[in-house]
């Protein structure tokens, strides 16, 4: 389709996988410096009374998505020529043309009772025809804003060949106090940083939240007893329990598995730190690692096959993958500096990681044999990588120097461009980005 065509030339710079297929042309982004695609969105029609409040906020909401990409630039309404007051009415495609908008998006909102009702189509503005079906999700008012995700989801994937991020949720450690008496507490928000609810109370120190892979349940280590230990989580019920306790050993670092079932954490015994792995349904226990030497921060690969981790066993803080079962491991990072908190992309492609060298901080991505290291930010402290669902952001947090520093999420493209704060009410770290919602 002409608007696919229109995004690849845009890309020519980028290293970018295309090919003919049947079905629609599917576009890898992987670095590089692009002029955003402009896009047109005319305000969502509302169809009766009461749905005019909705229809225009979900237009706004559809429209920061986008934006906030950094792959497409919204058209502003005050440059429009024709405006589209009726859902089924013909588009007067020459009047988007003039104003250069490539892909437009228009939407019609219904309210009946406490149920809305939105529906969507897109536009190729150069090939004078719709760019797939229109669909439409339906909620309660509460839900309005997870269907104009919904909507942007669709239409990122429908340009992009990849799937949308937007209807997603982020697990995070909400921070407030002094420096030297930090309260932290358990938080969860959409994933521009709206919605903002508290998952625990601040009666004791929490770190490194980690999201299932249904997005129900919450891994997190808590300070409660005065050392280490793992939790987890139920979300929607607020219950939780303790994981991997045994005696007064230290555990921490957990992660689900792809199955949700398997997690994988470090538990400090007779001063040795290794990997365990552990069934949550039966109880079953088994130890991966047994070097003398730190071994922590593991990650699962996507298809559960792999374990990528931390480990100061060659002198220096390095990363490793190793077979989920156990095995000897294999070292993938050998620049300068020190490596930590690997995650495995979504993708299966890409490890992100923190990395220490020469006094800065850094996150960066490696291929899983460890080639193609590529740095995307520089601070004076930047750590904890987390994936966007379709592997195309990494969220991490960002901590500026001197004693009025706090920690704040920041996120940023693959690409390393599009380096973004989030928008997140007081100090906050460790975030956890959840898998698209069902």
């Amino acid at each position: 389709m002409r608007l696919f065509l229109i995004l690849l030339t845009l890309l020519a710079a980028l290293p970018a996988l295309a090919q003919t297929r049947e079905g629609p042309l599917r576009i890898e982004i992987n670095r590089g410096v692009i002029e955003p695609l402009p896009f047109a969105i005319s305000p969502f029609v509302a169809e009766n009374a009461g749905a005019a409040q909705w229809a225009d906020q979900i237009t706004r909401v559809v429209a920061a998505d986008l934006a906030g990409t950094g792959l497409f630039r919204e058209i502003g309404g005050d440059a429009f020529i024709s405006q589209v007051s009726d859902f089924n009415a013909p588009i007067r495609y020459a009047d988007w043309r003039a104003i250069n908008a490539e892909a437009l998006i228009t939407g019609a909102v219904r309210l009946d009772g406490n149920r809305v009702t939105v529906k969507f189509r897109l536009y190729d503005v150069f090939a004078d025809a719709p760019l797939g079906d229109g669909l439409q999700f339906a909620g309660d008012t509460t839900g309005w804003r997870r269907m104009a995700h919904k909507v942007a989801d669709q239409v990122y994937a429908r340009i992009t060949g990849e799937g949308g991020y937007f209807d997603s949720r982020v697990v995070f450690v909400s921070e407030t106090g002094p420096k030297d008496n930090r309260l932290k507490r358990l938080a969860i928000m959409d994933y521009d940083g709206a919605n903002t609810q508290f998952l625990t109370d601040a009666s004791a120190i929490v770190l490194a939240p980690r999201i299932s892979p249904t997005g129900d349940r919450v891994l997190y280590t808590s300070y409660e007893t005065g050392f280490p230990q793992i939790f987890e989580l139920n979300v929607g019920a607020s219950t939780r329990r303790p994981l991997g306790v045994q005696g007064d050993t230290m555990t921490f670092a957990p992660r689900y598995g792809p199955d949700g079932r398997t997690v994988i954490y470090s538990l400090t015994e007779g001063g040795n730190t290794d990997i365990y792995r552990l069934d949550t349904a039966t109880g079953a226990r088994s130890r991966l690692t047994s070097a003398p030497s730190i071994e922590t921060a593991p990650s699962f690969s996507p298809d559960g096959a792999q374990i990528v981790f931390e480990s100061d066993r060659s002198g220096t803080q390095q990363l490793y993958i190793m077979p989920a079962t156990g095995g000897e491991p294999r070292r993938i990072s050998f620049g300068q500096g020190r490596y930590g908190t690997p995650v495995w992309s979504p993708r299966g492609d890409l490890i992100a990681f923190t990395k220490q060298n020469q006094g800065r901080f850094h996150i960066g991505v490696m291929r899983t044999d460890g080639s193609d290291e590529r740095l995307l930010t520089a601070s004076f402290l930047d750590e904890g990588p987390t994936w966007s669902p379709n592997g195309r952001v990494i969220m991490f947090t960002r901590e500026t120097a001197g004693e009025g520093g706090q920690p704040a999420l920041f996120s940023v493209d693959i690409s390393g461009r599009n380096l973004r704060r989030v928008p997140v009410a007081g100090a906050a770290s460790d975030p956890a980005w959840s898998p698209l919602l069902p």
